[in-house]
């Protein structure tokens, strides 16, 4: 088992993703031994299912892509994922709410799908959509997801998108300076989670380097190939 395919959050994430693409998906994860596939919420028991005694666990997102549905929504969908054999949540904050500052608020969400999350033993990690925010705000969020008790702080859903200078819309995802930000911001008892853009090994080495724990990406094949017997991972 490679260290840095360890550490992958394999994800099946795409709208048009269906149960056959989770089936082999998760023979990919139990083959590589992964840490986690990420699914949609809806594919959740056909994953659990098919992991069967495998120790690759199952994960699924809270509020995705966008965060804006209500912390009671969050709430609900974390616990029936939970159930149905979700050990580890990746939930997006409210960016509006980010955006607005309402910090009490976007506390208050997180602390509650973390809450909710624990009962059944499951971690939780807080997406920022790092390419969307400023610095101060990716900062603030690092704060109130430790003093959330979150287990991950984390870049990116995969699926954000801002306008470039022409006016054309560019997708974000995870970089090296964003997650440096987010290491040198969070205790020891946070860990970082670099996920969008991640598509190589060689990626995947310069964000462990810079204190990543988890690799977010659909490219594990690739980087699976990529990991060479001279390297020190």
């Amino acid at each position: 088992m490679n260290p840095i395919v360890s550490m992958i959050d394999h994800a099946v994430l795409q709208p048009t993703q269906n149960d056959h693409d989770v089936r082999a998906a998760c023979k990919l994860c139990d083959e590589l031994r992964v840490a986690s596939i990420c699914v949609k919420p809806s594919h959740v028991p056909l994953a659990r299912l098919e992991l069967g005694d495998s120790p690759v666990m199952v994960s699924t997102v809270i509020g995705f892509p966008h965060g804006g549905t209500t912390t009671s929504t969050k709430v609900a969908e974390t616990r029936e994922a939970c159930s149905q054999g979700a050990r580890e949540v990746d939930m997006v904050v409210n960016l509006g709410k980010v955006f607005s500052g309402d910090w009490d608020y976007v506390l208050a969400d997180i602390q509650a799908v973390v809450e909710a999350a624990a009962e059944h033993d499951a971690i939780t990690k807080v997406i920022f959509e790092t390419g969307l925010l400023y610095d101060e705000q990716k900062i603030k969020l690092c704060e109130l997801s430790e003093q959330a008790k979150a287990a991950f702080v984390k870049t990116s859903t995969g699926f954000g998108f801002k306008k470039n200078d022409e006016g054309r819309l560019v997708g974000t995802g995870a970089t090296l300076e964003d997650v440096a930000l987010m290491r040198k911001h969070t205790s020891d008892a946070m860990q970082v989670k670099a996920s969008g853009g991640v598509r190589s090994f060689a990626d995947a080495v310069k964000f462990v380097e810079l204190g990543a724990t988890r690799l977010g990406t659909s490219s594990t094949a690739a980087i699976a190939e990529g990991a060479t017997s001279d390297s020190d991972y």
